[in-house]
């Protein structure tokens, strides 16, 4: 069996630690990775050298991620059919409720988010591309968890469910039910879950085989939540999601 490389394993341990932060110091590098200060050193002058991470001027010690980072996740989302037809269905969606739509889809046990498209208003949910959340606190997680499998659902509750908020769903009977309901009605919801001010809508997104490939959200702050809204937006997400489905090829059954 092919041997692991760790020191590429911890230079991508460093390179990940970006998803969070969009700059680091040295310090917190070793700090976050319990390394020595000489390996950090070591790695960061490699990874500077070539380019995936630069010096933030005027702060030496401080790094944040380089070009070719960049140019690797856009080689990587160019392949992606559904980033590239999400682009325009989410800021119609964006349009029509002036506020932010997510696309994502599940890793693990996590959400991962590929598009965003935020809202005019000037409190917004704070979010981004890239951004990982437990699946099971979030309205696209949950919409996305209801597509899964048997196997594949239990290998996902079967694991610590820690929750976000005072209000997220950590019992795995309780999401269980909850799933079936999702399935029963096509959205899922997020009720100050994943952030106690937020909440969203969200619906799957499906492929040519009906398989549920992501699942798209509409996120606003508990405080434009109003009736009208509660009315209006789970159709508008349902209906969204199924326009995309349709460009990635499924076909609604009779």
């Amino acid at each position: 069996m092919a041997r692991v490389v760790p020191a590429v394993i911890r230079a991508l341990d460093i390179l990940e630690l970006f998803l969070v932060r969009p700059q680091l110091s040295a310090r917190e590098i070793m700090e976050r990775l319990d390394l020595p200060r000489t390996t950090v050193h070591e790695l960061l002058v490699t990874l500077v050298e070539r380019s995936y991470l630069v010096a933030v001027p005027g702060q030496p010690v401080h790094y944040r991620l380089g070009m070719p980072v960049f140019q690797l996740g856009a080689a990587f989302s160019g392949r992606l059919d559904l980033v590239r037809e999400a682009q325009s269905v989410t800021r119609d969606v964006a349009a029509a409720c002036d506020e932010a739509v997510h696309v994502a889809v599940l890793d693990g046990a996590d959400v991962v988010y590929l598009v965003k498209v935020d809202s005019t208003h000037p409190v917004r949910m704070v979010s981004g591309v890239g951004l990982r959340l437990p699946a099971h606190c979030t309205a696209v997680g949950k919409a996305l968890l209801a597509g899964l499998d048997p196997a594949g659902l239990d290998a996902v509750l079967s694991k610590d469910l820690a929750g976000m908020t005072p209000n997220s769903i950590t019992d795995p009977d309780r999401l269980r039910a909850y799933l079936d309901q999702v399935r029963a009605e096509g959205v899922a919801v997020d009720v100050g879950e994943s952030d106690s001010a937020m909440r969203c809508v969200a619906a799957a997104i499906r492929d040519h085989s009906g398989a549920t490939i992501g699942a798209m959200s509409i996120s606003a702050p508990i405080i434009r939540w109003s009736p009208q809204a509660e009315a209006e937006w789970p159709g508008l997400v349902k209906e969204a999601a199924a326009t995309l489905s349709m460009r990635m090829g499924y076909v609604t059954q009779p």
